[in-house]
């Protein structure tokens, strides 16, 4: 989410493009969930030009809806999975099962998220510098913490120390830019999103020892 279909589209393909180099430097299989953040970010990105342009009158309401239902699916249906998989992925074997339960509790709240986004209705309108999305949603203030939770909480309870701080940074920018959004003086989630891929990015180009990337488990072998 950004502030203009402009904005949208320039964080699009500057994501996109970092996206691509991020899967380029991936050397393990366990790093592909990883890699594969900034490609969804981009994606979701780009698919939000059409909802823009289409409230602004010059895309067929059709062709909008289905791309707003489609940003929907991907925010709701897709990251909470995603992010602590993608944590999960990185962890040593025996934190594995902890960081799984986050990945459970993703796929639960992309659930519930995705029953309301199926039901619907679904409606996004122009407020401002972003566009406010609508689902009707049962206890909403419990799923979004459930969502902050099986995100943020994921890479929190990580046992790799560069993802903790990871985690408390984005926490903290979470509530900046959640605030910026509900008080309706700007969405710079597309800059978050932005800063996020080039971290994941860099983080893919050092080197194999630098990246602390516990050892593949691999049956001892007489």
């Amino acid at each position: 989410m950004c502030f203009s279909p402009e904005a949208d589209l320039v964080a699009g393909i500057v994501i996109g493009v970092i996206g691509v180099d991020a899967f380029r430097h991936v050397r393990s299989p366990r790093e592909r969930p990883l890699a594969a953040l900034p490609i969804v970010f981009a994606f979701h990105q780009l698919i939000e030009v059409v909802v823009w342009r289409g409230l602004q009158g010059h895309v067929d309401s059709g062709v909008w809806h289905a791309a707003a239902w489609l940003y929907l699916a991907v925010a709701f249906g897709v990251v909470p999975v995603l992010v602590p998989f993608a944590v999960a992925a990185l962890e040593p074997e025996e934190h594995r099962a902890r960081a799984r339960s986050f990945v459970l509790l993703g796929a639960l709240v992309a659930a519930v998220l995705m029953y309301a986004v199926v039901r619907g209705p679904v409606e996004a309108r122009l407020e401002g510098h972003h566009i406010a999305y609508s689902v009707g949603l049962w206890h909403g203030g419990v799923v979004v913490a459930l969502y902050v939770v099986a995100t943020t909480g994921s890479m929190l309870m990580s046992s790799l120390r560069y993802v903790r701080w990871v985690g408390l940074v984005n926490l903290v920018a979470v509530a900046l830019l959640a605030w910026l959004n509900a008080s309706g003086l700007i969405s710079l989630w597309c800059v978050w999103a932005a800063v996020v891929s080039i971290g994941i990015a860099l983080h893919l180009r050092r080197e194999p020892e630098a990246r602390v990337l516990p050892p593949r488990w691999e049956p001892v072998r007489s």
